[in-house]
C-alpha cells in the first residue's frame, strides 16, 4: 500500500506578471496562464484503497496542483503515516504528480505519472505509477473512470521467506469506477467508489503490499456537504473483500498494531473529513 511518495524534487512556481492597465482603468489584466489550487483536510482514518495507512487513526493530509492552460500540471499530495502505511518507518507519504488533462466535448481525459516515497522510511519503497481518467456525465451524474498501472518494480516485488521469491520485480493494476451526483436544492453531493486491485499476492520488501492478497475489490459509499464557502464536510462507508482468512498469511502486519490477532486494517468502517480548498 505505501507507494507514498516524495516530492518532485522541488516545485517551482512561475507566476506570469499581469498587464495593468495605462489609462484610466477601463482595460483589465488578461487572466494568468497559471492556476494554483489547493487544499487541506482532516480526517478520522486515511484509507488508500481501502485499506487504512495510519493505523485506524487520524490524518492530516494537503495537496497542491499548479495547472497551465495548454492542460499540463504538476501537484503534490502529503499524508501521515502509520503502521502498516510506513513502509520501513517512514511517518509520512509524499507524493509527486505530473500530467495533461484535456477536454473533448462532455469528456475530459486525464493522464500522467504519480512518484510514491516515503521520506526517512527503508530502500526500495518508491512506487512509479502510470495513469488514465476519462471523465463524462449521465443526467445528473458525473463519472469517472481510471486506470493506474505501476510497471514492474522492485518495491513491488514478492519477498517472502523463500529463494525463489527473494527480490522478483512485480507491476500492479488497479481499476475504478466512482460516480457523483448533486441532490438538487441542497448542499449535499452523493459520491460511491468501486476499486480492483490486482499484484504482488504475498509482502513486499518492506513487510507490505500495494495489492494485498494478490486480488482484491474495494468500495465506498459516501456523500459530501458544502458547509461554509471552501469548506467541505464529508462521510463514507469504506469496505473491502478482504476477509481474515484471505489475509491470514500476511499477518501480523495486516492488522491494527500488527500485533497477532489484531483488527484488521481493511475492514469496513465509517471516515469523516473535514477539507478547506483554495
Amino acid at each position: 500500500m505505501r507507494f507514498s511518495t516524495i516530492l518532485l524534487g522541488g516545485l517551482s512556481l512561475v507566476a506570469a506578471t499581469p498587464a495593468f492597465a495605462q489609462d484610466s482603468g477601463s482595460e483589465t489584466a488578461p487572466p494568468s496562464p497559471i492556476t494554483i489550487s489547493g487544499s487541506a483536510a482532516i480526517l478520522t482514518d486515511y484509507r488508500l484503497r481501502g485499506v487504512s495507512q495510519t493505523n485506524k487513526n487520524a490524518a492530516i493530509q494537503g495537496a497542491l496542483t499548479i495547472s497551465h492552460e495548454s492542460g499540463f500540471y504538476i501537484g503534490t499530495f502529503a499524508s501521515n503515516l502509520a503502521g502498516w502505511g510506513t513502509f520501513g518507518g517512514a511517518n509520512m507519504e509524499l507524493d509527486g504528480i505530473a500530467g495533461f488533462k484535456h477536454s473533448y466535448g462532455n469528456a475530459t481525459a486525464d493522464v500522467g505519472v504519480t512518484w510514491y516515497t516515503y521520506p526517512g522510511g527503508a530502500s526500495k519503497s518508491d512506487v512509479v505509477e502510470l495513469f488514465g481518467r476519462l471523465s463524462g456525465t449521465a443526467g445528473p451524474a458525473n463519472l469517472t473512470a481510471g486506470v493506474y498501472y505501476a510497471p514492474k518494480q522492485t518495491s513491488l516485488g514478492n519477498y517472502s521467506n523463500t529463494s525463489y521469491s527473494r527480490g522478483q520485480r512485480w507491476d500492479n493494476l488497479y481499476l475504478t469506477g466512482d460516480g457523483t451526483v448533486g441532490i438538487p436544492n441542497t448542499p449535499i453531493t452523493a459520491k460511491a467508489h468501486i476499486g480492483y486491485s490486482k499484484g504482488n499476492p504475498g509482502l513486499g520488501p518492506n513487510g507490505t503490499s500495494l495489492s494485498p492478497t494478490g486480488k482484491y475489490w474495494d468500495w465506498s459509499l459516501g456523500a459530501d456537504v458544502a458547509a461554509y464557502k471552501n469548506i467541505t464536510l464529508g462521510v463514507a462507508y469504506i469496505d473491502t473483500d478482504i476477509t481474515a482468512a484471505k489475509s491470514a498469511y500476511i499477518q501480523p502486519n495486516f492488522s491494527k498494531g500488527q500485533v497477532p490477532g489484531g483488527d484488521s486494517i481493511a475492514g469496513a468502517t465509517v471516515v469523516f473529513s473535514l477539507t478547506a480548498a483554495f
